[in-house]
């Protein structure tokens, strides 16, 4: 599918936004009775001087328990120091006092007594545990990694498109399946779970990101209970849930309740098409479309040279979906199973393929050229909440030109295709090829795609990461040729 115009720089700005109604940060107080946070008597810390915050950050990190699987994480929240731990079903946050000695902290109590919080540091001098309420905690090596190496946000979308850069590691699956947008009851406000590497991050309503990391896990036969916390100032998120063995979370529970799954939101490897129903029989819209003529377009156009794409190059494989009941309306459009585009743009289509070549990757054809009537079938057939996704046949699509192309990518070594952020011809905004969610190895194959594409003259659609049009498709008119009879057509 696509609509009517492509993206010539800058983010898509009519799109349905993914991102709800944001919680303010006061609402992230509450208390919940599974795994949420309850906080301990604030403290005064007129009795120590204020560091830093440059200062406390080699003490910033997550621990963990020599002899168990218990957490703890220390943060540091307004020149101060801060220890969060899950005890049952709360998240205890304790605020630290710095001691005359360096490395020494001490938790203020409400009887005004004091514990003792040390922290030791290894043969380099870095920071490496903490003994704390009597056990001693060994730091995670992810922490040890300096700041600077930390991946940055995601830029706004832009053409042409820059590599992206050498393919991160593949991740377990158990931690991909955590991964996906959540909404809660009333699915007035929408969050995303996404992986960066390695780590979980909370993209909230407000495009806000917070890194998650989990404090506790309990484990009970292939079942085992995870609690997540960000690190915000003003409130920190806390995310609980259930995970059998490796399969996808689809209920989280937080401070300020529970959040699903959405539907459009498909588990890994799902191959999941969601259905659009007309509100007429597709029969009857398939014969008026048929009856129908294309819009009358003035001006001169260059002489069409529609080229087969299949017999160009090897790697080039077809998975026309419209030719089959695989795609959004449950039953064929296409009477065979082909693609084609104008000369120029299939060219450079092979000129692509060649440069992915290298990272092992083939391209997959779901569409080329459409003929007019095809476009007002899915004009005709999908409500208004999908019009985005479709193109208007009062304008004309660049497919009816034989200048657009839907793809995706497929491994050469296993012949399989790749998975991405979303599904092909997916009505979500998974669609965007600015979604920040998923895996950081989705991504990257969008953007390695993405990156190919655009280097050789096309430019993503703004709602689609699948479509790309060649920049000469201005040039070309709208063609309504069905495929059985361009071998035989004089255009």
């Amino acid at each position: 599918m696509s609509a009517a115009t492509s993206s010539t720089g800058g983010p898509l700005k009519k799109k349905p936004s993914a991102h709800r109604k944001y919680i303010p940060t006061c609402l992230r107080t509450v208390l919940l009775p599974f795994a949420l946070a309850a906080l301990l008597t604030p403290f005064t810390f007129a009795q120590s001087p204020r560091a830093s915050g440059t200062e406390l950050q080699e003490f910033v990190g997550t621990y963990k328990q020599l002899n168990s699987e218990k957490r703890l994480r220390v943060l540091e929240k307004d020149g101060h120091l801060v220890c969060e731990s899950v005890e049952g079903a709360a998240l205890i946050a304790v605020p630290l006092v710095r001691a005359p000695s360096g490395d020494l902290f001490e938790i203020k109590e409400t009887y005004n007594s004091r514990q003792q919080v040390t922290f030791f540091r290894d043969r380099s001098g870095r920071i490496a545990g903490v003994n704390f309420a009597g056990n001693s905690y060994l730091r995670l090596i992810s922490d040890l990694a300096s700041a600077s190496s930390s991946e940055t946000s995601p830029e706004a979308i832009r053409s042409p498109a820059p590599f992206p850069g050498p393919a991160p590691s593949r991740i377990a699956l158990e931690l991909s399946n955590r991964t996906g947008d959540f909404a809660n009851q009333a699915e007035s406000d929408v969050f995303i779970l996404f992986e960066r590497r390695g780590r979980i991050i909370l993209r909230d309503s407000a495009g806000i990101e917070h890194q998650v990391n989990p404090l506790q896990f309990v484990k009970k036969g292939e079942q085992t209970s995870f609690t997540y916390t960000s690190s915000d100032a003003g409130g920190a998120w806390v995310l609980a849930f259930e995970q059998h063995t490796g399969v996808p979370i689809w209920e989280i529970f937080t401070q300020v309740g529970p959040y699903h799954r959405l539907p459009y939101s498909v588990p890994s490897g799902s191959t999941n098409v969601v259905r659009v129903k007309p509100a007429r029989p597709l029969s009857e819209i398939r014969k008026e479309a048929l009856a129908a003529a294309p819009p009358e377009e003035k001006g001169s156009f260059r002489k069409s040279d529609l080229v087969e794409l299949a017999p160009l190059d090897r790697s080039i494989r077809l998975d026309i979906r419209y030719a089959t009941s695989n795609d959004f309306l449950g039953t064929p459009v296409y009477t065979q199973a082909r693609a084609f585009l104008q000369r120029p743009a299939a060219e450079a289509l092979v000129r692509a393929v060649r440069r992915l070549e290298p990272f092992g990757f083939g391209l997959l054809i779901h569409d080329g050229y459409r003929p007019w009537y095809i476009t007002k079938i899915f004009w005709d057939a999908t409500g208004p909440e999908g019009k985005i996704f479709v193109a208007d046949p009062a304008q004309g699509s660049r497919h009816n030109r034989g200048c657009a192309v839907d793809l995706s990518l497929y491994d050469l070594k296993t012949d399989q295709p790749v998975e991405m952020t979303g599904l092909y011809d997916e009505m979500s905004p998974r669609s965007f090829p600015d979604y920040p969610g998923g895996t950081s190895l989705q991504r990257w194959r969008r953007d390695l795609l993405r990156w190919a594409m655009e280097a050789e003259g096309f430019t993503v659609y703004e709602s689609e990461w699948w479509h790309f049009d060649y920049q000469d498709w201005h040039e070309y008119a709208i063609l309504n040729i069905p495929f059985e009879k361009l071998d035989l057509a004089k255009h």
